[in-house]
């Protein structure tokens, strides 16, 4: 029978307490959300929001065709003159999700004879690129510029080490200025994701590479997503002129994809600007994660110290993740649960997201639901 095998599949996920399924929400939620990546609360802001609909007013409701084409709007090649200038590298591309920006850069700049070394806790999107560059990938230790050192040494060619800045999983930062040494003892480049660094980290949420004082450096290329601190969607890669230039001609994911709808830009032109008026809401999204830490550990959770906005509980079981999130839920509170084989150290953990807009009593209210809900 065709696709006989995916009942199996299936009967094994069940088993595994490792089934996934959708969940709509309504436009006007009741719950206290802790879930999403909104880490700014910029998402449903009047001038993101008004900044979307303009756009669309404007511009239509799509792109009309890939970027090479008619995707291209005057709208696109704003936004990324914005990007760039904010967060300190000389030029930008967007893309119509962070997903493609990091296959783009890792398979236009990891060529046939290259070598790859990547993070072992790197996100899947940045997996996945490695697994479709034609260079070999090395996978080494988490968060660990010698294990960079060594794999570099190995390989006489071309080379790039690719790493998350902030790791979605528990939120701990990457030791960037340790992994830019490394590059720089063997030339190498290094590519960096800073999906949830970008609007958290650095002076006004300028990025992870702009506070390790790596942003513009002619080896250092960053993808960024416009989908969390600026409550839009679509993704951008930031980097040197010369590499935006290769990636327009050789990305695939920029090529053969229709750009980015008109209104994700807008909406994340409209958020960048806000950042821009308000750059103490970076400073504040990561008060909130510190306090949402202290008060998890004081009340006996086992919670990782948050070097952005992701603050992870550790869970005993995929089965009692699931069932603590779902209690959380009858409870009015949405958090997020990472299980196998989203956590790379199997480790199920429910995860919460440090909004900026949380006030002292949505704060003290999530930690008491997550306290009184603990399996």
């Amino acid at each position: 029978m065709a696709f006989g095998w995916i009942d199996e599949q299936a009967l094994l996920r069940r088993r595994a307490g490792l089934v996934r399924t959708l969940r709509p929400r309504p436009a006007d939620s009741p719950l206290l959300d802790l879930a999403s990546n909104d880490y700014l609360g910029l998402a449903r802001h009047p001038e993101v929001v008004e900044g979307a609909a303009r756009a669309a007013r404007t511009w239509g409701g799509g792109a009309t065709g890939s970027r090479l084409v008619t995707g291209t709007t005057e709208l696109h090649t704003e936004l990324e003159r914005e990007l760039a200038e904010y967060s300190g590298h000389e030029a930008a591309l967007v893309f119509s999700s962070g997903y493609a920006a990091n296959l783009a850069a890792v398979t236009a700049l990891a060529p046939h004879g290259s070598l790859i070394v990547s993070d072992a806790g790197n996100h899947a999107s940045l997996i996945d690129g490695c697994r479709l560059a034609r260079g070999t990938t090395q996978v080494v230790g988490h968060a660990d510029p010698d294990a960079v050192r060594k794999a570099l040494h190995t390989h006489d060619g071309p080379a790039v080490v690719v790493s998350d800045t902030v790791f979605s999983v528990d939120g701990d930062a990457a030791p960037l200025a340790g992994l830019a040494e490394a590059c720089r003892e063997h030339g190498a480049g290094l590519l960096v994701d800073d999906a949830h660094g970008l609007g958290v980290l650095g002076d006004g949420g300028r990025g992870a590479p702009y506070a390790a004082g790596l942003a513009g450096a002619d080896d250092v290329v960053v993808t960024v997503t416009l989908s969390k601190s600026l409550g839009s969607q679509g993704g951008a890669v930031l980097g040197p002129a010369r590499v935006i230039d290769h990636l327009v001609n050789a990305a695939r994911t920029f090529i053969f994809d229709t750009g980015l709808a008109p209104a994700a830009a807008g909406a994340a032109l409209a958020a960048l600007n806000l950042l821009r008026r308000e750059p103490e809401r970076a400073a504040r999204a990561r008060t909130v994660a510190a306090e949402l830490h202290a008060r998890l550990t004081a009340a006996g959770h086992e919670a990782v110290r948050p070097d952005a906005a992701v603050v992870s509980v550790r869970a005993p079981s995929p089965d009692q993740a699931v069932r603590w999130a779902a209690d959380c839920r009858t409870a009015g509170l949405a958090v997020g649960c990472f299980r196998p084989p989203s956590v790379p150290d199997g480790i199920s953990r429910l995860r919460l997201t440090a909004r900026a807009d949380l006030s002292e009593a949505q704060i003290e209210r999530a930690v008491q639901v997550i306290g009184e809900t603990r399996p």
